[in-house]
């Protein structure tokens, strides 16, 4: 159990001490819980942070549950197993592919439009990792950017997840490997939604 997003991030700095050398690395924090953690090692590291915005799609009926994810510029993730265990319908995941990456596009050029990752080690900070639908959209958007390393680093991650995404990753790092993950923050003592200015506000910290 986390006290918070900003303990997770410091923790989750301590342990990539021995990975983060030089300054080629940068961090992608996912938007909008991702950012406090990402902050965090950005500070320490004094390395560049970048804000990326991913959204994910839920399943029909239950919108918590991720079934894909899609980017700004429509780099898509589907979860085809679940989707067809599911039943879910083409039609459902176009109309949703599509509201969700104008809301992600809303989203990326509030804060911070082009990301420029060619030839960077590049370390994808998220608060936690339930399905893995929205780190392998990440990922897949950042490969597409040049990026030379990724790395993934969370604070807790779905044992079932992490056989899933490992391959779309150069390296992963976490603190917790949980064998149940409903939700996130059930693995925080102090877990509040993010508001915008709430996150301007963060990348506007020196």
């Amino acid at each position: 159990m986390f006290r918070d997003r900003e303990e997770a991030g410091r923790l989750l700095a301590l342990k990539l001490r021995k990975i983060i050398k030089g300054k080629d690395f940068v961090v992608v924090a996912l938007l909008r819980g991702g950012i406090v953690l990402g902050k965090k090692i950005s500070d320490y590291f004094k390395i560049p942070l970048f804000p990326l915005s991913v959204k994910k799609i839920g399943a029909p009926t239950n919108p918590e549950l991720a079934i894909g994810a899609v980017t700004q510029d429509k780099t898509y993730y589907f979860d085809k197993d679940l989707i067809n265990h599911l039943r879910v319908q083409e039609n459902y995941l176009n109309k949703l592919s599509e509201i969700k990456s104008k809301e992600a596009q809303k989203l990326q050029h509030k804060f911070q439009g082009k990301i420029s990752l060619k030839n960077k080690k590049v370390v994808i900070v998220d608060d936690g990792v339930a399905t893995g639908a929205t780190v392998i959209c990440a990922a897949k958007y950042i490969r597409r950017l040049q990026a030379k390393e990724m790395i993934l680093a969370t604070p807790l991650i779905a044992k079932d997840s992490l056989k899933n995404i490992k391959s779309h990753f150069d390296r992963i790092i976490s603190l917790k490997i949980v064998d149940h993950l409903a939700s996130v923050s059930q693995f925080y003592r102090h877990f509040p939604q993010l508001e915008d200015n709430e996150v301007i506000e963060i990348l506007n910290r020196k």
